[in-house]
């Protein structure tokens, strides 16, 4: 049993506890104004371009016509849905988008984990820096530039991959961009290329925080370098890894318009055309709106079922989530 001062240290510490609960709102907003009016600008950004767009969703449940605007036009409830599952369209583009983001996901996902590990065992400080500043550089690139490059550099005739292809080891030239087989490889490479370097920085902020003693002991129990990154480094930054992965998930089922438009062409449609450019196609030029809509409003669902499948599946792993 406690002492009667220990008793009244408790006592008194569930009487403080209780009274922080009890304070009115008011006097919480009067204490802390200025924290509370940093907030409005992030919650007026995702109201009116976050939460306030969603009202538009509902043309996709109606022959939405332009001059008649969104409470003129008919409802025709689920038409537009029927439309799209019965389209020879819709599941050739719903394979491409889910096939790239499996290849992403499987090979680019791992990418800024590896490079956050490569850049943490730089240890000439000059060189790390100058070596991190490159590999953001592309995420700040627009993808007319990238895709520009790229090609450039996968030129049958001009460019240097097949240039050394050719001239040391004897390889015909290969039309990478322009393969059914090859594009989706190239895809994936300049999404690596672009994002990799942007990505390992919150692997290098997660790395940064495991305890450095850690290391020490293991470098003098004699732990090789590969073993201290499988025993210390991986295990250590795995919660991150895993909140990552569940954001990726999310993605499943969007990719990016401009790396796509700017990397495909006629003779790669086959494999190239996803979702998004198949809307910009369909819903811009061809002016379908609100069968487009209802493209929209099937990814958003079935990102979200996604999401919340991965984070219950993280969960049941005893890992960390999002929820």
């Amino acid at each position: 049993m406690p002492g009667a001062y220990a008793q009244a240290k408790i006592n008194g510490g569930k009487n403080k506890r209780a009274a922080v609960h009890k304070t009115p709102l008011r006097k919480c907003v009067k204490r802390d104004i200025w924290l509370y009016l940093f907030l409005i600008i992030p919650i007026l950004y995702f109201i009116i371009f976050k939460y306030g767009p969603m009202y538009g969703a509902i043309i996709a449940f109606k022959d939405f016509k332009l001059g008649m605007g969104i409470n003129g036009s008919p409802w025709v409830g689920l038409q537009n849905f029927r439309k799209l599952f019965v389209s020879p369209d819709f599941f050739s583009i719903l394979r491409n988008t889910l096939l790239l983001n499996v290849y992403n996901v499987v090979f680019g996902f791992p990418a800024p984990i590896i490079l956050a590990i490569l850049l943490n065992e730089i240890g000439h400080a000059a060189f790390k820096k100058t070596t991190q500043s490159l590999l953001y550089l592309p995420h700040f690139m627009s993808w007319v530039v990238l895709g520009g490059i790229f090609i450039q550099m996968l030129s049958p005739s001009t460019g240097v991959v097949n240039l050394i292809l050719s001239k040391v080891f004897g390889v015909t030239p290969i039309y990478f961009m322009a393969s059914t087989f090859w594009w989706p490889v190239m895809f994936v490479l300049s999404s690596i290329w672009e994002g990799a370097g942007w990505g390992s920085i919150i692997y290098l902020a997660a790395i940064t925080g495991i305890d450095q003693e850690q290391f020490e002991a293991a470098r003098m129990d004699g732990a090789s370098k590969f073993q201290q990154i499988w025993h210390i480094t991986l295990p250590g930054i795995k919660a991150t890894i895993a909140i990552m992965l569940i954001l990726r998930m999310g993605s499943m089922m969007d990719i990016g318009f401009e790396q796509i438009y700017m990397l495909s062409n006629q003779a790669v449609y086959r494999v190239s055309d996803v979702i998004s450019t198949y809307v910009y196609r369909v819903g811009i030029e061809g002016a379908r709106y609100s069968y487009t809509a209802a493209i929209g409003l099937f990814q958003s669902v079935i990102s979200m079922i996604l999401v919340f499948t991965t984070n219950k599946i993280v969960q049941k792993m005893g890992e960390t989530s999002l929820w």
